[in-house]
C-alpha cells in the first residue's frame, strides 16, 4: 500500500499518521488540515516513509498488523531520539503506557478520538519540541562561548606574560641594555607585541563580520579588484615572513560583477590568505589567480606551505580547530577563519574547496556561478 500526501500546506510542520483503519487516518488528516500530512497503514510502511521524508511528528495507533505502535516507537527512537511520537490507543493499560513512556513516547491520545484532544495534544507536543530545541541551542551556545572565552584567555595570556616579565625585569634591574641577550629579548617582545595586536584585530574583525544584522545586503562586486585590495593589505605581513605574495589576476574583459556582501567576501579572502601566509615557510610563495570555468568564476589561492593531511582536511572547517603540523600547540589565531569563510561564501551562493597534501602546499578555490 502506497502512502498518501495531503496537499501543500502553508504550515511547515509535517505529520505522519499511522493507523490500519483508513477512516481514522482520514479523520486525523481532516482535523490536522493546517499541517502537511503523510499516511501509513502500519509500522513497516511508516518506517519506509521516515526513510525518505522529513517528518516532524509521528502520530501512531498502538494495535496494528506487521509492526505495531510500540515496535514503531522503539525503532523510531533508536534511529532518531529527538523524533516526536504520539500514540493513539483504545486501552487504558497502565503497563502499556509505562512501556511506551520508557521507550520515549511524547504523549497519548485515547480512542475513540476526540477532535479537540487530538488538535491540542499535537500543538502541545510541538510546543514542547520547540522548547527542547531552544534549550539545546542555549546549551550549545553556552558551550561555544565557554570554549571561545577559554581560547581567548589562552591566546592572549602567552604574549601578555612575555611582555609583562620583560618589563618587570627591566624595572628590577635584571635586564640591562649592555647585556648581549637584551637585543634578543627586545626582538622577542616586539614580536609578541605584534602578535597581540594581531589577535585583538582578529577579535574585532570576527565581531564585525559575525554580529552584523541578519539581512544580507548584496551589491555588485568586482571580485578581481576586491582580491587585489586584500593582497595589498597583507603584503607587509608576507614581507615580514619573507614570503612572496603574488597577484596573477589578469584584467577581465569584460568586467564581471557578482552580487556579494563585501564585508563577508572580504573576511573570507583575508582569512584564506592569512592562513596561506601563516603556514608557508620563509622563501615560499603564495599566489592568487582568477579563472572562468564551466559557468563558474573561480578565485584560486595557492601556497607552497606545509600542506594538510587527509585526516585533518575533514576537520579544518570545525569551529576552533587549528592545524598544528609541528605539534607545538602554539599555533596563532583562533581557529575560526575557515569556519566563517565557508559559511559566508555559502550564504552568498558560492563554494569553498580545499585541496592539499603534506609538504606539497594547498590550493583553495572560491567559486561563484557566473551571472547570466
Amino acid at each position: 500500500m502506497s502512502f498518501t500526501e495531503y496537499g501543500d500546506k502553508h504550515n511547515s510542520k509535517t505529520i505522519l499518521c499511522v493507523d490500519d483503519e483508513p477512516i481514522i487516518r482520514n479523520l486525523c488528516s481532516e482535523v490536522l488540515e493546517d499541517y502537511r500530512i503523510f499516511q501509513a497503514g502500519d509500522g513497516l510502511e511508516a518506517l519506509r516513509i521516515l526513510g525518505t521524508e522529513e517528518v516532524d511528528l509521528v502520530l501512531s495507533d498502538v494495535m496494528m498488523p506487521n509492526l505495531d505502535g510500540l515496535g514503531l516507537l522503539q525503532k523510531v527512537k533508536e534511529q532518531q531520539p529527538d523524533q516526536a511520537v504520539i500514540l493513539m490507543t483504545g486501552y487504558s493499560d497502565k503497563n502499556l503506557i509505562l512501556r511506551a513512556l520508557k521507550a520515549g513516547a511524547d504523549d497519548f491520545i485515547n480512542k475513540p478520538i476526540n477532535i479537540l484532544q487530538l488538535s491540542t495534544t499535537v500543538e502541545k507536543v510541538f510546543e514542547k519540541q520547540k522548547i527542547l530545541f531552544e534549550l539545546a541551542d542555549l546549551k550549545r551556545t553556552e558551550h561555544l562561548k565557554s570554549n571561545f572565552l577559554g581560547l581567548i584567555s589562552h591566546k592572549l595570556k602567552t604574549p601578555a606574560t612575555a611582555i609583562s616579565l620583560f618589563i618587570q625585569n627591566i624595572a628590577e634591574g635584571v635586564e640591562s641594555p649592555d647585556d648581549d641577550n637584551f637585543k634578543q629579548m627586545v626582538a622577542m617582545v616586539q614580536s609578541e607585541t605584534v602578535h597581540l595586536e594581531q589577535l585583538i584585530q582578529d577579535l574585532l574583525y570576527f565581531s564585525d563580520a559575525t554580529l552584523q544584522e541578519e539581512e544580507l545586503i548584496l551589491e555588485p562586486t568586482n571580485l578581481g579588484d576586491f582580491s587585489e585590495q586584500m593582497i595589498f593589505s597583507l603584503q607587509p605581513t608576507a614581507l615580514n615572513r619573507k614570503i612572496s605574495l603574488e597577484n596573477l589576476i589578469k584584467p577581465q574583459q569584460p568586467v564581471i560583477s557578482l552580487m556579494l556582501n563585501q564585508q563577508r567576501i572580504g573576511f573570507a579572502i583575508r582569512a584564506i590568505l592569512d592562513n596561506a601566509i601563516k603556514f608557508t615557510p620563509a622563501g615560499g610563495v603564495v599566489t592568487l589567480e582568477m579563472k572562468r570555468e564551466q559557468g563558474q568564476l573561480k578565485l584560486l589561492i595557492k601556497d607552497t606551505g606545509v600542506g594538510i593531511s587527509a585526516s585533518e582536511l575533514t576537520k579544518i572547517f570545525n569551529k576552533f580547530y587549528q592545524v598544528d603540523p609541528e605539534q607545538t600547540g602554539q599555533i596563532r589565531g583562533f581557529g575560526l577563519g575557515l569556519y566563517y569563510a565557508r559559511d559566508f561564501i555559502s550564504s552568498m551562493g558560492g563554494q569553498l574547496l580545499i585541496e592539499s597534501q603534506p609538504q606539497q602546499g594547498s590550493l583553495v578555490t572560491i567559486q561563484f556561478p557566473l551571472p547570466d
